[in-house]
């Protein structure tokens, strides 16, 4: 009986991930199955039906190592998205042994690609930010790329103002990064790093993480930014700007600052700007008119016929700039992280 399981044991680890696969797809049977399909490329598709094809009785012994097997693999992939390799590793070895979290990890990480700066992102922001802001400002822009948006915020309003608009510029600006420079980078913030990057070039940062950092700042921090950017940059900042506030945020308003906006806005560049938004804004926007003027609205829209996607764009980001333009007259206030929601 022992040699049989033995021999069962042998089997599966000598049986390829494709195999293992196809197993793991019959047992869970064809309705989930079918679904999985739905996120898969064309050839993956093929060559996991070519394996099922081939696949003849499946032992429950088999099947049952399978799916655990997937299920530890999933734990441990959950375990390292929430707190990195080392956390991953602890935990593992609490729930599995030591030597079953080795090899979980090692199967794991010899395809997985764990992000840089993986050992900091568990650190509070207070102590990160002692941490780097003696760096150069391009070795923080790199930090901040690669942290969560909502801790990159934090760090950078409490950046000295001089290195904050620089820090946001670069991070603009940026585009790949080879594994070389983040090796350095890591080598200096930590002595020894468990899991080094992909060897391919890594992307990170652009307009729209700073946009996505900025977004969570406080309103003084952001203006700063942007006005210093404005003279070191016009063009990035403009490009900035326009995508800090997208259309769809005027949900976030409240009915007297969108009421204030609508007094502002053409009707025909309204109609447009509705065009292809999700009921949720539409209606938003209708509850704070009159019945008739909604109704004017609706038949506007509906009269226009189809409208090319660049006009309502265009449409869209005429009223934000408006939208924009009264926050930064004070006539409304858009509330921001650690901002009261309060519209005057």
């Amino acid at each position: 009986m022992a040699e049989s399981e033995s021999k069962r044991k042998k089997d599966i680890k000598n049986m390829s991930g494709r195999q293992k696969a196809a197993v793991f797809l019959v047992s869970i049977g064809s309705d989930i199955s079918s679904e999985i399909f739905k996120y898969l490329r064309e050839d993956e598709i093929e060559t996991l039906t070519f394996e099922i094809a081939r696949l003849e009785t499946i032992e429950p012994e088999q099947k049952d190592a399978i799916l655990t097997e997937f299920q530890e693999l999933m734990m441990a992939n959950q375990f390292i998205s929430i707190g990195g390799i080392d956390y991953a590793r602890e935990l593992l070895e609490k729930s599995l042994g030591s030597q079953k979290a080795v090899d979980i990890i090692n199967r794991l990480t010899s395809s997985l690609q764990v992000r840089p700066f993986d050992f900091i992102r568990r650190t509070d922001p207070a102590h990160l930010l002692n941490f780097i802001q003696q760096e150069l400002p391009q070795t923080i822009a790199l930090i901040l790329a690669y942290l969560e948006p909502n801790k990159a915020s934090v760090i950078l309003q409490n950046l000295p103002h001089e290195v904050q608009s620089e820090v946001a510029r670069r991070i603009a600006v940026m585009d790949r990064t080879s594994p070389e420079v983040l090796r350095e980078v890591e080598r200096v913030l930590e002595k020894k790093l468990s899991t080094l990057s992909s060897e391919d070039y890594t992307a990170a940062g652009g307009v729209p993480s700073i946009v996505e950092i900025l977004n969570l700042v406080d309103r003084s921090s952001e203006k700063q930014i942007i006005e210093a950017l404005e003279e070191e940059d016009p063009e990035l900042a403009e490009e900035i700007k326009k995508r800090m506030f997208v259309f769809e945020d005027i949900v976030m308003l409240d009915d007297r600052a969108i009421q204030k906006v609508m007094r502002e806005v053409d009707q025909q560049e309204l109609s447009k700007a509705l065009k292809s938004v999700d009921a949720e804004v539409q209606d938003k926007i209708y509850r704070n008119m009159s019945k008739r003027a909604a109704q004017m609205l609706k038949e506007d829209m509906e009269f226009m016929g189809p409208v090319r996607l660049k006009d309502v764009e265009e449409a869209q980001q005429k009223i934000v700039a408006i939208i924009r333009h009264l926050e930064d007259t004070g006539e409304i206030v858009v509330a921001r992280a650690g901002e009261d929601e309060l519209v005057v």
